[in-house]
């Protein structure tokens, strides 16, 4: 949680957080991800100025754990003073002890962005999904409830100006923004509309631009020029049975030597990142095993 201090901007975790889309894909399985499209309502996890503080929470939290379909999962929130947001102890079950910062005492209305960190992380403790090592496992947490509807909430967690700061959770503004994107481009949801923060309204208009490049990288036929041209060098050369091997690409397509086989070029899904592998022969329809997303492609 950064309270007062710098806000780390940017995508240096990027690569992490299109491993853990593809996880949550792998592990969900793509009709498990479609059941949910609808994200969590402003009004459901809404803190209101004559709530109980702890009668409060407990409603917030019952909302999350309803919209994770976590029905049997039952959540035990506290307050103590610590140098995180929150915590939660992830044991068996049916019951989960969550402590949160003692600042939501007095900022209450992010006490459901701080939740909903912690209540997936129960829900992936459920699954049985993790990535090695702390840092890789907040960020596939974080990515996750982004993903799954209710991260719109830490990203308007986000407030900054010239005299003090706020984030929660271990992405970026921008890269929460991204994660959203993403699922508004699945769901045709747009979480803008719900953001109570200027700063969190403009690091998803990144998130959304940086998202919409990857729909636009070759071999997609909506790829720029610049990158078509740089694809087609770059096929020559792979074709040409006497050149060196290629450079890593500059793109995130690669190709396949065939040798006696067809030449094939592997590149990521834009929508899971699970990466896709087709023939060089022009003009070609390809449908993501994993996602099913039809990409139209010129390879």
């Amino acid at each position: 949680m950064a309270n007062g201090g710098p806000v780390e901007h940017g995508y240096p975790h990027l690569e992490t957080v299109r491993a853990a889309v593809t996880a949550l894909y792998k592990r969900l399985s793509y009709d498990t991800v479609r059941t949910f499209s609808a994200s969590v309502a402003p009004a459901d996890v809404a803190f209101r100025d004559t709530d109980d503080l702890y009668l409060g929470t407990q409603r917030v939290a019952h909302e999350l754990v309803r919209h994770y379909r976590l029905p049997d999962a039952r959540m035990i929130v506290s307050f103590r003073e610590m140098t995180h947001a929150a915590s939660v102890e992830l044991a068996a079950g049916p019951e989960y002890f969550i402590e949160l910062n003692d600042r939501f005492r007095t900022h209450r209305r992010d006490i459901g962005a701080a939740l909903a960190h912690e209540v997936m992380h129960v829900y992936l403790h459920r699954l049985g999904l993790s990535f090695p090592g702390t840092r890789d496992n907040e960020i596939l947490t974080d990515t996750a409830t982004a993903y799954l509807g209710a991260g719109w909430l830490l990203l308007d967690a986000y407030r900054e100006d010239s005299a003090s700061s706020q984030k929660l959770g271990y992405l970026t503004p921008e890269e929460f923004g991204y994660v959203l994107a993403k699922r508004a481009l699945v769901f045709g949801e747009d979480p803008s509309v719900w953001f109570t923060s200027p700063q969190a309204y403009t690091a998803y208009v990144k998130g959304m631009a940086r998202a919409r490049r990857d729909e636009r990288q070759p071999p997609l036929t909506a790829a720029g020029w610049a990158g078509r041209r740089r694809y087609a060098r770059d096929r020559r050369h792979a074709q040409d049975p006497h050149a060196a091997p290629l450079l890593p690409a500059e793109g995130p397509y690669s190709f396949t030597p065939g040798g006696r086989a067809p030449l094939r070029v592997s590149f990521p899904c834009p929508t899971c990142h699970q990466r896709i592998r087709v023939p060089v022969r022009g003009r070609v329809r390809a449908r993501c095993g994993l996602c099913g997303t039809v990409l139209e492609c010129d390879t």
